[in-house]
């Protein structure tokens, strides 16, 4: 079955790093767009960034912008997101998530999940 499992989280203080991981198993993950969305507590799920399936092309929530990135090793099946100047805004459960097809990866259109990882920013 499909697995993707995401490692990395953690606390960190206000303008630190973090650098997520998510392994992926069980799928063609070249054919994949991947992505990161965040759901902090009290609050709906929402999209971070996204890779298209070779990695061409990458798009980003206004919130990130210029402070995390995203790549992907296809020979590794794995999607890392690196983020920088962390803010406390950021705190929240990080999922992985996969999507068949050419369409932007969406919270309403992806097929896989990975569990989650908390990222905590203090002040």
């Amino acid at each position: 079955q499909v697995q993707l499992v995401e490692s990395g989280g953690g606390l960190v203080q206000a303008g630190g790093s973090l650098r997520l991981s998510c392994a992926a198993s069980g799928l063609t993950f070249s054919s994949y767009d991947m992505g990161w969305f965040r759901q902090a507590l009290g609050k709906e799920r929402e999209f971070v960034i996204g890779i298209s399936s070779g990695g061409g092309m990458r798009y980003y929530a206004d919130s990130v912008k210029g402070r995390f990135t995203i790549s992907r090793e296809n020979a590794k099946n794995t999607v890392f997101l690196q983020m920088n100047s962390l803010k406390p805004e950021d705190t929240a459960v990080y999922y992985c998530a996969a999507q068949y097809g050419s369409k932007r990866i969406s919270s309403f259109d992806a097929d896989y999940w990975g569990q989650g990882t908390q990222v905590t920013v203090s002040r």
